[in-house]
């Protein structure tokens, strides 16, 4: 992923999570009406009278609503109606009170019994008065039933055969006909063990997440993580999707092409929990992307996904320090003694693999899949995002805290920055902050205005701290309890993050010069030549030159590309 500088303090943002659901269902209507209005051009009389109707609003709402999204960014939130008023029918409902709609709609609304509206606005208002909360108007639960998901809903209070019908026909996967029209993505524990990048040492199997376009069968996105799948490799997989990729070829010293970059129409999931987070679904809202979940029981509807995956491991299989697929095919292959990629040497190679891949015919599709890339993309090109960080803020984990004379403090870590201070001067009269955090560095937050607008940059307060991840940092914590400190002070978590570096080198250092001596004692007694250590290097068929092409390796240590033609 490119490590992309932010020259600017503040990143726009338009409180995505601060809007009620009911007005957010609103803004999200308007932009599917107004949105393929605003991209036909010039507005006729009869497609504005058109969606006046069918949004239910007059022909002037509508081409004002037309001049916002032409002025703005072309998202969901341009289109949000005013807040001043918190929103048609009197101030904004609270968290607690949307809680509690939430609530009852599970257990008494989408359930066999079927119950009315009528029967779920006062078990709300039951519940509400019994909590001390103000009751909510049935208007407003009516506008929340309204944006339900039809086919969820149906199946909740009538069962699975009457949501049939709105499945597809004959339990086909729904057919594609555009470049970026759907993209599947999905994640693997890969079949490889890695080493660190200064001691050589094994640390584990990573992560990958891929995206891939069903039409043209491209590969638009790759993300290799050390940490279990979840709601931020989803947004990192995004990220690189919808950005250009010539600047994170360029940090990989790669010369190759990887053209395939854009915003997808519909995002094809599985029903992972990673996949169903609030702010994945605000995020894909807010860039107009369809959220789309495959039917339980029916796994062909992930199939391409998945066979690139698994095609993907069985190249893997070739690479020094494999696993296999399972403990058979591994016989008395030591993996541990045979690692050699880093993750960045394990990035790289897949890179070029995806960049080799996207040049041969596929079999299905009789067609390299970049050819068909440039030929839908030249009928209708692709939407890519200018900032990678300020798309991905979208997508990150949201954290709420109430500023302080000193700024904010978050796990014992204390952020602050000048300005702050205007916040600070009003802070009994502000609520909670909604905050953005990236688990993989968390020596900067997103705080986001509470007027909304944007996303405010805001550092450690004590700049000398060492960049540490979310893990990182839990660890540290759990080692200072487990010495029996009730209180842990922001001193003593960064000394602990310190001298757990510093023991993890030592303890690497030592590994690997007692794996030194070993191997000379094994040299002397030896009768022959002893191999060669492997080292991974790219497929000769490359077209990337000798750039990235490692030193030397075993035999059978190069993946077979032949085998990508099945992708």
């Amino acid at each position: 992923m490119h490590d992309e500088t932010v020259d600017e303090d503040r990143i726009p943002e338009l409180g995505l999570l601060t809007v009620p659901e009911e007005v957010w269902a609103l803004a999200v209507r308007r932009a599917e009406v107004i949105g393929p209005l605003a991209e036909a051009g010039t507005a006729g009389a009869g497609a504005v009278e058109a969606a006046a109707e069918q949004l239910g609003i007059s022909r002037r709402q509508v081409y004002v609503l037309l001049r916002r999204w032409r002025e703005g960014q072309g998202v969901v939130s341009d289109l949000l109606p005013g807040r001043s008023s918190g929103g048609r029918g009197g101030q904004r409902l609270s968290a607690e009170v949307e809680a509690v709609i939430r609530e009852v709609l599970r257990k008494h609304y989408l359930t066999r019994q079927r119950k009315t509206t009528a029967a779920v606005h006062r078990e709300i208002t039951r519940v509400c008065r019994t909590r001390g909360l103000p009751v909510p108007s049935l208007g407003a639960i009516t506008r929340r039933i309204a944006v339900l998901d039809p086919h969820a809903e149906t199946t909740a209070r009538r069962g699975a055969d009457a949501a049939r019908a709105l499945e597809s026909a004959g339990g086909q996967v729904p057919p594609v006909s555009g470049v970026l029209e759907q993209v599947q993505i999905d994640h693997t524990v890969v079949d490889l063990i890695v080493v660190d990048e200064h001691h050589r040492l094994p640390i584990g199997r990573p992560y990958v997440t891929v995206a891939i376009d069903v039409f043209s069968r491209c590969i638009v996105g790759l993300v290799i993580t050390l940490e279990a799948p979840s709601a931020l490799s989803v947004g990192l997989c995004l990220a690189h999707m919808v950005t250009d990729k010539r600047a994170w070829l360029e940090r990989l010293d790669i010369e190759g092409d990887w053209p395939m970059a854009g915003k997808p129409g519909e995002l094809y999931l599985d029903n992972a929990a990673e996949f169903k987070s609030e702010a994945l679904r605000r995020g894909c809202e807010q860039h107009g992307i369809t959220l789309r979940y495959r039917p339980p029981g029916r796994p062909h509807y992930g199939g391409i996904i998945e066979r690139v995956i698994g095609t993907l491991m069985e190249m893997v299989h070739e690479l020094p320090g494999t696993t296999f697929s399972n403990p058979a095919q591994r016989g008395s292959y030591d993996s541990e003694a045979k690692a050699a990629l880093t993750v960045a040497e394990l990035e790289k190679w897949l890179a070029l693999a995806v960049a080799s891949y996207h040049g041969k015919i596929h079999g299905t599709i009789a067609q390299t899949p970049q050819a068909i890339w440039a030929a839908g993309t030249a009928q209708t090109p692709a939407v890519t995002v200018a900032s990678e960080t300020a798309f991905l803020v979208d997508f990150l984990p949201v954290i709420r805290r109430t500023l302080t004379r000193t700024g904010f403090v978050i796990d014992h870590v204390r952020y602050f920055s000048d300005a702050l201070k205007p916040w600070i001067a009003r802070r009994g009269q502000l609520d909670r902050f909604v905050i953005r955090r990236d688990p993989r560095d968390i020596s900067r937050i997103w705080v986001l205005d509470p007027e909304g607008g944007s996303y405010l940059t805001v550092p450690y307060r004590t700049l000398s701290h060492p960049a540490v991840s979310v893990w990182e940092h839990r660890a540290a914590v759990e080692r200072l309890r487990a010495e029996g400190r009730a209180q842990v002070d922001e001193e003593a978590l960064f000394r602990m993050v310190e001298q757990m570096r510093t023991i993890a080198d030592t303890a690497k250092s030592t590994t690997r010069k007692a794996r030194r001596d070993a191997e000379r004692r094994s040299k002397a007694g030896a009768a022959g030549p002893r191999d060669k250590p492997a080292v991974a290097v790219p497929p000769e068929d490359i077209p990337a030159g000798d750039a990235g092409r490692a030193n030397a390796t075993d035999a059978g240590s190069v993946a077979p590309f032949e085998v990508i033609e099945q992708w």
